[in-house]
């Protein structure tokens, strides 16, 4: 397997430009204020180039949005326990989880805004890494069956949109929400009756 071809120096530049730009219009206005359009005057480029460099508007918050996922994937993967490697499959669902919540609750328009890809959500880099770690977890739990499905529905939880209408429109405490998740992960890897 070859190794990905490096990115140019104008190109990095580039990017680098336009995502302080868009940071910095998330920061002043709100992700729901900003457009491509804006990013690539707040940038000082072509609206083409904003398009060419992230396909879509879901493409650059998701960029926006890597640095903190990568940190994330990091944790889960080989970070310490519980949310890492050497703790239960299931205290490490509920870590997960836990801290899938804090992320959302710090970055969560970024990741609403990233999320709203139709379909193709579910087969981003960042949400395929999440369900194949859960589902992996689940089966190390002793749960086979369905493991999709489960590890599906157990992130549909943890979906920005939904956490964020939780927190703001129903005002439910992140806490209690954590809670939730934690309820929710033991009953589905509760041993078969």
């Amino acid at each position: 397997m070859s190794s990905p071809t490096p990115e140019r120096g104008d190109a990095a530049r580039n990017r680098r430009l336009l995502l302080d730009a868009a940071a910095l219009l998330v920061a002043e206005r709100g992700v729901d204020a900003v457009t491509m359009d804006a990013v690539a005057a707040a940038a000082g480029v072509g609206k083409g180039t904003v398009f060419r460099r992230f396909g879509s508007r879901a493409g650059l918050m998701l960029a926006l949005l890597d640095h903190s996922e990568q940190e994330f994937q990091a944790a889960f993967i080989s970070g310490p326990p519980p949310l890492g490697p050497g703790a239960d499959p299931v205290e490490r669902l509920v870590a997960f989880g836990r801290a899938r919540l804090d992320m959302i609750a710090i970055h969560g328009d970024i990741q609403r805004a990233a999320e709203a890809t139709g379909t193709t959500r579910y087969a981003t880099p960042p949400y395929l890494v999440m369900v194949t770690h859960i589902s992996n977890l689940l089966r190390e739990a002793g749960h086979p069956e369905l493991v999709r499905p489960r590890a599906d529905g157990l992130l549909g939880m943890l979906a920005a949109e939904l956490v964020l209408h939780q927190l703001r429109v129903l005002r439910i405490p992140l806490a209690a929400l954590a809670d939730n998740w934690e309820s929710m992960v033991r009953a589905v890897c509760a041993p078969h009756s």
